[in-house]
């Protein structure tokens, strides 16, 4: 699921800001972009993110700025001597006093310098993996919210296929009916006044209505329906997307089974829409995780 989250912390002398964003994967793919002087624990990062998201393309960035006392400075001794030329030459050319001013004068070439040293000098993996467990736990939240209402999205979807597996219980007992009548007429119709052996005619009507029961299926496909919800509002467990998965794989092939033994335009037409609705479901579930 597509989420954000940041949060700032301090990894030895430097303040250190996570961004962590997930879109969408069937997978858990992870990608790490650290300033060099993070490098080293890159590898702990990955692993807190491996604990804080099961499936997702994650993105975590950092950004890295140097305490004041550790950061810029000013050489002293060359702001000095620039300060005494640069009087010296007011004088000789009569400058204006107040043509120099401290900002130029910080401008000049080597007056700001910088510590040159590691900025995360003393830190700590532990200090760093903190930040990032802080942001992903505001990602978590926002995927949390994006969970809520993707799971009322299921729900729905699921009841229109509760209602097309009602429509076709309901339809199947009278297609029943209509085969048997219609097996019934041709064979007389074929045998033209001859005799037909009523016994065998029935042993056949049982047949055909044997082929073309689907109450087993219907009864199956109930049985994975409550399944899922029972999965989908399972709070806390792991790997809820994948086992939404199988279940949906069920699901499709107890309706390839009803559309093959439907003969019937109607049950036809709502194992299609049970179809779609699968379809859409499917996409959604691969995000969960």
């Amino acid at each position: 699921m597509t989420g954000f989250g940041t949060a700032e912390g301090v990894v030895g002398g430097a303040r250190v800001t996570i961004e962590v964003r997930s879109v969408n994967h069937r997978f858990f793919n992870p990608s790490i972009k650290l300033p060099s002087a993070l490098g080293r624990w890159e590898s702990e990062v990955r692993e807190a993110l491996r604990r804080g998201i099961g499936r997702g393309a994650v993105t975590a960035s950092a950004r890295l700025e140097s305490a004041a006392d550790s950061g810029a400075g000013i050489d002293e001794q060359r702001f000095g001597a620039y300060v005494t030329r640069l009087r010296d030459l007011q004088q000789r050319f009569g400058i204006a006093a107040d043509a120099l001013d401290l900002a130029t004068i910080l401008r000049l070439p080597d007056v700001v310098v910088t510590s040159g040293g590691d900025p995360t000098a003393g830190g700590t993996a532990d200090e760093l993996v903190a930040v990032v467990d802080a942001a992903l736990a505001a990602l978590t939240e926002m995927r949390e919210a994006e969970g809520a209402r993707l799971v009322v999205y299921l729900d729905e979807r699921i009841a229109n296929v509760e209602a097309a597996l009602d429509r076709i219980a309901e339809r199947a007992p009278q297609r029943l009916v209509e085969q048997r009548d219609r097996l019934r007429a041709s064979v007389r119709e074929i045998a033209g006044g001859v005799g037909v052996d009523d016994q065998r005619l029935e042993q056949e009507i049982a047949i055909l209505a044997d082929r073309l029961d689907v109450s087993e299926e219907l009864s199956r496909f109930r049985a994975h329906i409550a399944a899922f919800r029972d999965t989908l509002g399972s709070a806390g467990t792991e790997g809820v997307g994948k086992r939404l998965g199988f279940l949906l794989q069920e699901m499709l092939r107890e309706a390839n089974t009803t559309g093959s033994k439907a003969n019937d335009a109607a049950v036809v037409a709502d194992v299609v829409i049970v179809k779609e609705e699968l379809e859409r479901i499917r996409e959604q579930v691969e995000n969960l995780e």
